[in-house]
């Protein structure tokens, strides 16, 4: 809801109709206190969904229909239109399709309304009702309970350890095996540090089949753990390894993990999460995931030393020790096991613990959303035959055919070289190289930020624009500077220009448009093919680059740059503008979807929840809990000390 919208209501003479968190919360007491969303209307299910393992709570006998409230239906919409992953970025997807249904709902509220309405009435109306319901829905995204964090926290740890050794299916990059090129073992030629670099890479696209397999097959959080004990198993051998093959085998367990984790994470933080908070939590694993770089690049400062290298490598290890420590908290997917079973009662224990849900029937409506989301997202289990489905359809061939493009432009652009060999880049640069390098990984977690707010104002097409256009004029620049036409500096600055380019659009994107513009159905399957096409560029760059370095010298950022160059004439030319579905097709699409199976009836007894009675009300109700705020005796669940009887500290109250 806009935030003009909101200040224009109740004509300004209450507070409370801002967008802070006081005034959200403000609002949400008043109307709990006169029933909510519930005292507009509810929507009567006339015909059900052909949904198998629905929960008792939908059944229509005779005489005994259902009911769902406004914010339930909302629930229900949610839970069929985002996603099950935790996607970095998707929380505009989440806002866009929360307001399509408020507004969705309010329509229909003023529609069946009885009586003569002016203009204003009907638009004042109309925004109270959208703006209740969409503070309903919102407050899912604030309830966190304990089991939550606890796999927020196992899940997190994996994603920044993918940071800290090696390359993710959104930035590839490495921070631990750049520095200790020259003390782990010196002497090693190029092709033997090139190939224990790129076996991460190899391990990777392995991880990632694997991880999807073992998911479906053991269940989430036995997956997590099993990814947990590879981390575990990689990080001691590469801690303890006494030669360089047995890095490269280390290497090689710590890519698969990676792999996997990068398939197993947003699932199982996508099925545990409410709709609303799934773009956070991709959010907050990305974070992990570049402060995991940045972190490994601050510990080489006191430990890439040919004495103290195998601390670096030992903190994987350490971490994995502390996730195992988390394990006995973790929970199992509620989705996962309702597919094999929807009578599972262990499933509706998990529902109960995660959502902090008190009585039956909450559960079961939870359970509803599950089973309802699922139906409208689920896929064939043969990803083969998906994606013969989506290259047989034109406008998802072009869809698809766009995401590789942008999955191999996010790799061949270059950003894995800066990365994963930054050290040597900036050596001759900079006097310390390993600074250069610390100071790019203080800027991709900047960025990483800024990227977060631009995606929630930017279409995605001028964000790629920007992105392949800023990122090959820079390459320009680090190449001229490596000729000497500029200063050591300039270098320095262009690099990490480069990498704030990177992470507002090749960055991000070409996973976020996949969660986006494709149906439920797709998405699965079509952020696997885009995950192994990210593996197999990632792995080429790794071994190519060093290649690069040593033949072409200065121009090794001349190829990288041809290919930017390529990506912005795509874009320019071909590439569909991929922000989202608008909120009046959302809104079209939801009356199409519930103009059969849903009948909307005022709630005739309360009058209608937002008629002139309500308004007063809940004016008067706002007022009051203004007053006694400003007063100071308003209740909050404990006695408030008051300025006047406060009493001054003296020397006699101390002693």
């Amino acid at each position: 809801m806009l935030q003009d919208e909101k200040s224009r209501l109740l004509g300004g003479r209450v507070e409370g109709y801002g967008n802070s968190e006081r005034d959200r919360n403000l609002r949400s007491a008043s109307a709990g206190a006169l029933g909510g969303s519930s005292s507009l209307g509810n929507f009567r299910i006339a015909e059900l969904p052909v949904v198998n393992g629905l929960p008792k709570s939908y059944s229509v006998s005779a005489g005994t229909p259902s009911y769902l409230t406004p914010s339930q239906l909302g629930r229900q919409e949610l839970y069929s239109q985002i996603p099950f992953m935790s996607v970095f970025g998707m929380q505009k997807l989440e806002r866009t399709t929360s307001e399509a249904f408020a507004s969705y709902a309010a329509e229909i509220d003023m529609a069946t309304q009885r009586g003569d309405f002016s203009e204003e009435e009907k638009s004042r109306r109309a925004s109270q009702a959208s703006m209740m319901i969409l503070d309903e829905l919102e407050f899912d995204a604030q309830v966190v309970t304990t089991p939550l964090v606890f796999a927020i926290v196992a899940a997190t740890a994996s994603q920044f350890l993918v940071g800290y050794n090696t390359g993710t299916r959104l930035l590839a990059v490495d921070g631990v095996m750049n520095a200790p090129a020259k003390v782990v073992f010196p002497g090693h030629t190029t092709t033997i540090w090139s190939l224990a670099v790129s076996a991460f890479a190899i391990g990777g696209p392995f991880g990632a089949v694997v991880g999807g397999k073992m998911a479906d097959q053991r269940g989430r959080r036995g997956a997590l753990l099993l990814d947990t004990w590879t981390f575990l198993l990689g990080g001691l051998l590469q801690s303890i390894a006494p030669d360089m093959y047995t890095i490269i085998v280390a290497r090689f367990i710590i890519g698969f993990a990676s792999g996997y984790s990068s398939v197993l994470v947003p699932i199982y933080l996508g099925e545990l999460a409410p709709p609303t908070l799934r773009g956070m939590l991709g959010t907050l694993t990305q974070f992990a995931m570049v402060i995991g770089i940045l972190f490994a690049n601050l510990l080489a400062f006191p430990f890439a030393t040919e004495n103290a290298w195998r601390v670096l490598f030992g903190i994987t290890f350490l971490v994995a020790v502390v996730q195992l420590l988390c394990s006995p908290f973790l929970l199992e997917s509620p989705r996962w096991l309702l597919n094999r079973d929807p009578n599972s009662l262990r499933a509706r224990y998990i529902i109960k613990r995660l959502r902090g849900l008190r009585y039956d029937h909450e559960v079961e409506a939870e359970v509803g959303n599950f089973v309802i989301g699922e139906a409208a997202q689920h896929r064939d289990p043969k990803t083969t035959a998906v994606l013969l489905e989506m290259l047989s359809d034109p406008k998802l061939r072009r869809l698809l055919i766009s995401c590789i493009v942008l999955q191999v432009a996010q790799q061949f652009g270059g950003i894995n070289a800066v990365f994963y060999y930054s050290t040597s880049f900036f050596d001759g640069v900079i006097d310390n190289p390993l600074v250069g390098t610390t100071i790019v990984g203080f800027v991709n977690v900047l960025a990483t930020y800024a990227a977060l707010l631009l995606m929630d104002s930017c279409g995605r097409k001028s964000l790629i624009l920007w992105s392949s256009g800023g990122m090959f004029l820079s390459c320009i620049v680090i190449v001229l500077s490596l000729l000497g036409f500029f200063g050591n500096i300039l270098a320095l600055v262009a690099v990490n220009v480069y990498v704030c380019f990177f992470e507002i659009g090749l960055g991000p994107i070409p996973w976020l448009i996949v969660a986006e513009m494709f149906e439920g159905k797709h998405v699965a399957s079509a952020m696997s093919l885009c995950c192994q096409v990210n593996w197999a560029c990632n792995f080429i760059i790794g071994m190519v680059f060093p290649y690069l370095q040593s033949n072409l010298g200065a121009y090794s950022f001349g190829p990288f740059g041809i290919v930017l160059g390529c990506t912005f004439v795509f874009a320019l030319t071909v590439l569909p503008e991929t922000q989202g579905t608008t909120p009046d097709e959302l809104k079209s699409e939801m009356t199409r979807r519930n103009s059969r199976s849903m009948v909307y009836e005022v709630n005739e007894e309360d009058a209608g929840a937002i008629d002139m009675e309500w308004r007063k009300a809940m004016e008067q109700l706002m007022e009051e809990e203004q007053s006694q705020m400003q007063q100071g005796n308003f209740d909050y669940g404990f006695k408030p000390v008051s300025e006047g009887n406060a009493k001054p500290l003296t020397m006699d109250s101390e002693r």
